[in-house]
């Protein structure tokens, strides 16, 4: 599976520096951030984590997307979900209450035309959605929920205790990059990398796993910026030193860069 970074855009003078920033998103999710850290004197280093590719039996999706109209409720657990798993804007039920996890999610599903998307106030993930009022009280409710490969099953299971009828479609699975990495090791080999990003565990795991020893030594004490506390966990039982958990979003991990470099000038480069 081939790589195709993002082209960067030149860092500007800002709070952030000149710092060379890791970003590990899938690539059509990676856009955004790359351009908010460039806008703020970073130099973003691009390199895709996961690649995210159409399921392998797109037959389920079709079939949940012909029948939307069954459903009382979708939730999509990412902004990957959406772009699969929408179908056609201009088919979706206006009475399908929709929920998201999180605002990058929302803000995907109101691009393509879903609006009134609910999200959690107080963490973005599973638990947070469960917290919403709106899915206590779902006893013979039909939930579909769009998703990749596989994943967590508490919402499902917990959604089901609560009495919804609840189905998974996977509308994309995720892969690891087969190569792509050469110029990810010449930025650690010299000295450019002063932060990375991760956004999930199994992305970390992959960009361990096409980095030589050499380079995940280089790393460990690099500091990685994470949105959420399983990431942050995870972090550090792989050996990484310095893991800082941020806010939720990309406004989040924005956030807690800035904080870091702010108190940390000595580690930005020059």
């Amino acid at each position: 599976m081939e790589i195709h970074p993002l082209e960067s855009p030149p860092p500007r003078p800002g709070p952030l520096g000149g710092a060379g920033i890791v970003v590990t998103r899938p690539v059509r999710q990676a856009a955004g951030l790359v351009r908010r850290l460039a806008a703020l004197g970073a130099a973003p280093i691009v390199w895709p984590a996961i690649v995210i590719l159409p399921p392998a039996d797109a037959a389920a999706l079709a079939h949940v997307q012909r029948d939307l109209a069954t459903y009382d409720i979708a939730v999509f657990v990412s902004a990957n979900a959406v772009e699969f798993g929408v179908g056609d804007p201009a088919r979706w039920p206006p009475a399908l209450a929709t929920f998201a996890p999180g605002p990058g999610t929302a803000e995907a599903l109101a691009a393509v035309g879903v609006a009134d998307v609910r999200v959690p106030v107080d963490s973005y993930d599973s638990e947070g959605l469960l917290a919403l009022p709106a899915l206590g009280d779902v006893a013979g409710r039909r939930v579909i929920v769009f998703r990749g490969d596989g994943g967590r099953e508490l919402l499902g299971d917990t959604l089901r205790a609560r009495g919804a009828h609840v189905d998974y479609v996977a509308c994309y699975r995720r892969a690891a990059p087969a190569s792509g990495a050469e110029g990810l090791l010449a930025a650690l080999r010299e000295g450019r990398v002063d932060a990375i990003t991760l956004t999930s565990s199994e992305g970390l795991d992959n960009l361990l796993a096409a980095l030589g020893a050499d380079a995940r030594a280089r790393i460990a004490d690099v500091p990685v910026f994470v949105p959420h506390a399983r990431i942050a966990a995870h972090a550090q039982a792989r050996g990484l030193r310095t893991v800082i958990h941020t806010p939720g979003s990309d406004a989040g991990l924005i956030a807690g860069l800035l904080e870091w470099f702010a108190g940390h000038t000595n580690t930005r480069r020059s």
